[in-house]
């Protein structure tokens, strides 16, 4: 199964960005959503498919984080 997950874009190089996905920097390809630094982003597969406010992301993160009981 694949899961996609919510990270925070730290710096953006044309389509790559950097984005932060719980303490770990991943390069993925922002060209189906154009985040800005700071957004938050779902990724999946290397890819960012959604962007999302920080509201959202944080209560994932926290549904992850009871998961991993």
């Amino acid at each position: 199964m694949c899961i996609a997950t919510p990270g925070r874009v730290t710096a953006i190089d044309g389509d790559i960005a950097q984005v932060d996905v719980r303490g770990t920097c991943v390069a993925t390809n922002v060209a189906l959503v154009r985040p800005k630094i700071g957004d938050y982003v779902l990724v999946h597969a290397g890819m960012a498919i959604e962007a999302m406010s920080a509201e959202k992301a944080q209560e994932i993160l926290r549904l992850f984080g009871e998961m991993e009981v």
